[in-house]
């Protein structure tokens, strides 16, 4: 698992990549429980399903995503703001 923090604007990235569910939204909650309201975590998924299920559950928590890009065969990108 890679951290790394922006700069300007806190971003903060995890990388999942090689993570499966249900350990990919259990990682990213704990990651975002770091953050203050407002800030935005970038996660890199590789395994399908992460993809359709993280956003899902971060969003019935009131978190918005900002966005899920596909830069590559089998990798996602996944923003999201902290709610």
């Amino acid at each position: 698992m890679v951290i790394r923090a922006g700069y300007g604007d806190k971003m903060v990235e995890l990388d999942l990549k090689g993570e499966v569910c249900p350990y990919t939204f259990v990682k990213t909650k704990l990651k975002l429980e770091e953050l203050e309201s407002g800030e935005e975590l970038v996660i890199l998924f590789d395994h399908a399903p992460a993809v359709e299920n993280v956003p899902r559950s971060l969003k019935n928590e009131g978190h918005k995503i900002m966005g899920i890009e596909q830069p590559e065969d089998k990798l996602w990108k996944v923003k999201v703001r902290k709610a």
